[in-house]
């Protein structure tokens, strides 16, 4: 599905990914785990086209996007759940998802709405005027009516109460039955684990550790060493 080798990328003269591999399965969960500035939201925009990489390619589908624009990276089908939602605060719930719709595929507006119920009560309400929670939880209802072949989703947890934790939690354990594909970078240890497929850890700009979820769990020397847990 996702296919990165060797990717390079520079923010001007600062080097942040310095050789970064690693790929997401077809009906795959990938966490992607590190700590803060260790180039884990740079890998999301160097795959969404945001800022492409100077050195290395990354397949979607078998087709090289490496230096794609974004627009055409999103069309060609990654769903992007960015880190800080950014929602268009000044439409509604329902314009937001109309933005991004594509009516080819099995993510309708019902189907997205009866996984998100809370949105379906305030469809006319300005996404700026929902609460940190329910901005992740259309943020993530947006990524999925572009009828996504994968979904890239950076640090959804951030920031949410224990409550709408769990609400998101559910929620990728479904996408996760219904064969979605997901790249899962995230802070909040546990909660990866419980949905991952397999873990990659990132430090200093490049992949230091790969794993399985349950390897991790019970690996105190590699949390302590790579995550300070």
């Amino acid at each position: 599905m996702l296919n990165i080798e060797d990717v390079h990328t520079y923010y001007g003269d600062s080097y942040v990914l310095q050789g970064v591999s690693l790929e997401v399965m077809p009906g795959q969960v990938v966490a992607l785990l590190g700590r803060n500035g260790v180039g884990k939201t740079t890998l999301a925009r160097s795959i969404m086209g945001l800022t492409p990489p100077r050195k290395g390619v990354i397949r979607f589908r078998n087709a090289d996007i490496t230096h794609t624009p974004a627009h055409r990276i999103a069309r060609l089908g990654i769903g992007y759940v960015p880190q800080g939602r950014q929602v268009f605060r000044s439409l509604n719930i329902r314009e937001n998802l109309q933005v991004t719709a594509r009516g080819d595929g099995q993510w309708t507006f019902e189907r997205v709405l009866d996984l998100f119920p809370n949105l379906r009560s305030r469809m006319r309400s300005l996404a700026g005027k929902l609460s940190g929670g329910e901005q992740q939880m259309l943020a993530a209802a947006r990524a999925l009516v572009g009828n996504p072949g994968l979904l890239l989703m950076d640090e959804p947890t951030e920031g949410l109460a224990p409550l709408m934790v769990r609400e998101l939690g559910r929620t990728i354990g479904e996408l996760k039955q219904a064969g979605t594909s997901i790249l899962l970078i995230e802070q909040q240890l546990n909660f990866a684990l419980r949905y991952a497929d397999i873990v990659f850890i990132m430090q200093k700009g490049v992949i230091v550790h790969k794993c399985l979820p349950e390897e991790l769990a019970s690996d105190t020397a590699a949390k302590s060493r790579f995550l300070g847990v």
